[in-house]
C-alpha cells in the first residue's frame, strides 16, 4: 500500500502550483476496494458489480457547509488501488492510470463532469510529450 500511495502522492506533487494552490481543502487518501453499498450508492447496478465493475477513483464533495466547517471536513478524494492494480499490472501503465485517475478525480473538485472529460480518459498516455 504504501507504495502505491507513493505513486499517488507523486502524481499530486506533479501538477502545477496554478492547481496545488487550490488544494488546500481536498484530502486524497487510497483504499484497496470500493464496498458493494459504496458502488451501489455511486450509482452501480448489482449486475455491474456481479461483473466485475468497480472505480479507480471517486470525488466526494462536500455540500452544504460552512467555510469553517470545510476546515474540519474537506473534500475527499479516494484512489482505490485493488481495481488500478488488476486492470494495469503493467508498471509503467500503472502509474499513467493513478496520475490519470488523480487528475481526473481532482477535476471533478474544479467542477469538471465525467463528460468534460471523457477525452482525457480516452487518451491511453495524455501525459505524452
Amino acid at each position: 500500500m504504501k507504495k502505491f500511495a507513493a505513486v499517488v502522492r507523486r502524481a499530486i506533487e506533479s501538477l502545477p502550483d496554478e492547481i496545488k494552490q487550490y488544494l488546500d481543502n481536498i484530502v486524497v487518501d487510497v483504499e484497496d476496494d470500493p464496498s458493494v453499498e459504496f458502488l451501489q450508492e455511486a450509482g452501480f447496478t448489482d449486475e455491474e458489480i456481479d461483473a466485475g465493475e468497480s472505480l479507480y477513483g471517486y470525488f466526494m464533495p462536500l455540500e452544504g457547509v460552512s467555510a469553517s466547517e470545510m476546515l474540519e471536513n474537506p473534500n475527499r478524494i479516494i484512489i482505490f488501488k485493488n481495481p488500478l492494480e488488476e486492470d494495469f499490472p503493467d508498471p509503467r501503465d500503472l502509474q499513467i492510470e493513478i496520475r490519470k485517475t488523480v487528475i481526473h478525480e481532482i477535476a471533478h473538485h474544479f467542477g469538471l463532469t465525467d463528460r468534460d472529460l471523457e477525452k482525457f480518459d480516452e487518451n491511453p498516455d495524455p501525459f505524452k510529450e
